[in-house]
């Protein structure tokens, strides 16, 4: 069994790629997804981040208001680190049991691919057998970010601003995936790189 981490910058592709690798047999263990299924209504670490941060990150109907939470977190780095304590360790835990139930299903790939944004801002990389980048030029990232999530520029730059930078991702990737030009060119990148997780 191989597991391989996923990461890349915000607006670079990340969801393409795990798409795409998901189709040609992968199991895909997404961070985002556990996160919010972790912090729904209700939920114990849901109690923990309002106790952390405050009620004003919860909308009316007790739901985690994530602009809200965003906009606490992106301007500064302590509560930011404080955010990453808690729910990390959880998001973790969570990926290690789909991990093991996706290795004892039958027809399994062989194949694990944890798609984590910040994977390379908190420290994960060890815990792979590799760890694949997807890349994409600032400006087509600055404007996927204005026109796909409706973010002002300002928003989209302090975002990508606060991620690790493309050098820093680089130095821990065993593999880069180009997602600046067409679908059918990160396709042909992507099938290329199972051929040789398959192969290997």
């Amino acid at each position: 069994m191989k597991r391989l981490g996923l990461t890349g910058g915000i607006g670079a592709g990340k969801s393409t790629v795990s798409s795409m690798l998901g189709q040609l047999g992968a199991v895909i263990i997404d961070a985002d997804a556990i996160s919010r299924e972790l912090m729904s209504a209700g939920s114990v670490l849901l109690a923990q981040v309002v106790e952390a941060f405050g009620p004003q990150i919860l909308t009316e109907a007790g739901e985690l208001n994530r602009p809200a939470l965003a906009e606490l977190i992106f301007a500064n780095e302590d509560q930011r680190q404080l955010l990453n304590s808690i729910v990390h360790p959880a998001v973790r835990a969570r990926s290690q049991e789909l991990a093991e139930a996706a290795a004892g299903e039958p027809g399994f790939s062989g194949i694990i691919v944890e798609d984590i944004p910040l994977l390379t801002e908190t420290g994960q990389a060890s815990r792979f057998d590799g760890v694949i980048l997807v890349e994409a030029d600032r400006q087509l990232r600055l404007d996927r970010l204005m026109q796909g999530r409706g973010m002002s520029l300002a928003e989209a730059q302090a975002r990508m601003d606060a991620q690790a930078s493309d050098e820093q991702r680089r130095a821990i990737a065993s593999w880069v995936i180009d997602n600046s030009g067409s679908l059918e060119e990160t396709r042909r990148q992507v099938e290329a790189l199972w051929r040789e997780l398959i192969a290997s």
